[in-house]
């Protein structure tokens, strides 16, 4: 007799993979894990994180778009997937290829520096930078991610030139800087707020339509505020193969909601910088094709189309 294929509207009855497109570290990695910790606790099974980091976070897409769609293997999707169509023909168009299940989180994404550089603002290194033209390298964690599009932005606008330095992670970027081979990073506030903290760096903006409310960051004008129209934040949500039932889908959606909502989770997160911005499937669905119809365009503005195409 044929066995049944078990589908997770029935248990879930063994631990569910996550896929994670960094590598360990990385802010996507750091809010799966610690929805890990609270996925006893909600969906009566472990999270089982897989990173699986690769080119344009494309490697971990396509695996998941190749997998059994009964709900034991989703993936945290981010951003950069809005970015996909710059890489011209792919081997899955991710729109059509998977499907979103929520948004958990948004992260702003801040120009850190030194904390012993003599820029408080983000006018005053502006400033150098004419002075100084393509003295400032800057750390991003790749051509066309969404780092790199932000810095490349904020260039244009500012209207200076400044270096850009790929790295393959963000925390390389921050080591970077640490280490004074670089003078400037983009990055989410996740991967800088221990070393404000600690008094290593300091933020001269941040990509928010408002400042933030956290105490640390408070006092930290945005990027407007200076004349500087650079508004971008990083968001991370959760995807699974296309193809899943009615039933296996509404009770993904359901149990990942109650993680996002969990007390601790958003305490935990909290105290990394990362604000919890749940967005349901049909939500999170339209962002997801909203974002990625705009920023392409946003990144035609600048030079990074043509860098893309060259690779």
């Amino acid at each position: 007799m044929e066995e049944k294929s078990i589908c997770i509207s029935e248990v879930p009855f063994k631990p569910i993979t996550i896929i994670v497109p960094t590598t360990a570290g990385g802010s996507p990695d750091l809010t799966v894990r610690l929805m890990e910790k609270a996925a006893i606790k909600h969906l009566g099974q472990p999270l089982i994180v897989a990173n699986i980091p690769g080119k344009e976070a494309t490697v971990d897409k396509n695996k998941l778009a190749d997998t059994n769609p009964d709900g034991y293997t989703i993936s945290a999707i981010a951003t950069d997937i809005a970015l996909q169509p710059l890489y011209g023909s792919v081997e899955y168009y991710y729109s059509t290829m998977l499907e979103p299940l929520a948004q958990i989180s948004s992260l702003p994404v801040v120009a850190a520096v030194l904390a012993e550089n003599p820029w408080q603002n983000i006018n005053e290194l502006v400033n150098f930078a004419k002075e100084h033209s393509g003295e400032i390298n800057y750390g991003h964690t790749g051509i066309g991610t969404p780092n790199h599009v932000v810095g490349e932005l904020f260039a244009k606008e500012a209207g200076i030139t400044i270096t850009p330095v790929p790295f393959n992670e963000g925390s390389e970027a921050i080591q970077a800087l640490v280490d004074g081979h670089i003078q400037l990073v983009f990055t989410d506030l996740s991967q800088v707020k221990h070393l404000v903290e600690s008094g290593k760096t300091k933020v001269l903006s941040i990509a928010t339509e408002q400042r933030l409310a956290d105490p640390l960051f408070k006092a930290v004008p945005t990027f407007k505020e200076q004349d500087l129209a650079v508004v971008f934040s990083l968001w991370l949500g959760v995807g699974a193969p296309k193809g899943l039932s009615k039933d296996v889908k509404e009770k993904l959606v359901e149990r990942i909601k109650l993680i996002a909502h969990d007390e601790v989770i958003k305490k935990d997160l909290g105290n990394l910088g990362i604000t919890i911005e749940y967005l349901g499937s049909q939500e999170f669905d339209e962002k997801w094709n909203s974002e990625t119809e705009h920023l392409p365009k946003a990144v035609k503005e600048t030079e990074i189309a043509e860098l893309i195409a060259a690779k």
